[in-house]
């Protein structure tokens, strides 16, 4: 198994789940029970299936939550830091916030949202920050309906132009994963709120700094409504092997 010593990945897990709370309650929604653990410690297990030995929460909305269960380290060898968001930041400056204050050092830093996840062999993506003059990535899953969220327009070269708006039919999605030169990290505006989609993104794109958009044909889940919270149990029970087991290789990659 390869070992990601230089990237660290941040799981931001700070928002407040507006269109489940009637069915969470006091529960945040990266905390959803699915198939018996935290929506969000399924997340962390396939982290460390893919090589990685620790992660930084961005927490926010019942934070309390997420670092009590958390604190009893519930996966062997992983090493959870909660970083709490005290006022809302925005994805991106929930993601500044975490690793001003985790005060860890790293080369590239893969950013995670809290509620969705891609059951793909990362290896290739994070094999991106090798590259000279990396600077960002997203990682793209193609879907055969994509009306629920926001499709990636790209050239011919595999690079970001624009996210699109929501639309029917097929398309290759912003999974919600993107990697991140530490470099260009320090170059991220200072204002907040600061959004990745909203803010990051279209700097760097103004900029003409090259975002790589890595795409991918994989399991993923998003627990965003209802009725995918509800199917993520099935979809986590038909996919343990991406938990437990090491699979060298289930998705169909390419970049």
């Amino acid at each position: 198994m390869t070992v990601f010593n230089k990237i660290i990945p941040v799981i931001l897990a700070g928002g407040f789940g507006t269109r489940l709370q009637s069915v969470l309650k006091e529960v945040p929604k990266p905390m959803a029970d699915v198939a018996g653990k935290p929506f969000l410690e399924w997340i962390l297990r396939f982290l460390k299936q893919n090589g990685f030995s620790q992660s930084i929460l961005s927490t926010g909305y019942l934070s309390h939550v997420i670092e009590s269960y958390f604190g009893g380290e519930p996966i062997e060898g992983f090493d959870v830091r909660c970083v709490e968001e005290k006022e809302p930041l925005g994805t991106a400056g929930g993601f500044l916030n975490c690793i001003k204050k985790s005060n860890l050092e790293a080369n590239a830093w893969l950013v995670c949202n809290g509620d969705s996840m891609t059951l793909a062999n990362l290896a290739p993506f994070l094999e991106l920050a090798n590259a000279n003059n990396f600077t960002a990535a997203v990682f793209g899953v193609e879907q055969d309906d994509a009306s629920r969220y926001g499709t990636l327009k790209l050239n011919n070269q595999n690079r970001l132009e624009a996210f699109l708006e929501k639309r029917p039919g097929r398309g290759l999605i912003n999974s919600g994963i993107y990697l991140f030169s530490d470099h260009i990290v320090r170059q991220f505006s200072d204002k907040m709120p600061l959004s990745f989609e909203m803010d990051v993104f279209p700097m760097l794109l103004m900029q003409e700094i090259p975002v790589h958009v890595f795409r991918a044909e994989a399991p993923f889940i998003d627990i965003g409504i209802p009725e995918t919270l509800q199917a993520s149990g099935d979809f986590i029970k038909a996919n343990k092997h991406h938990f437990y087991e090491h699979d060298n290789n289930t998705s169909t990659l390419t970049n």
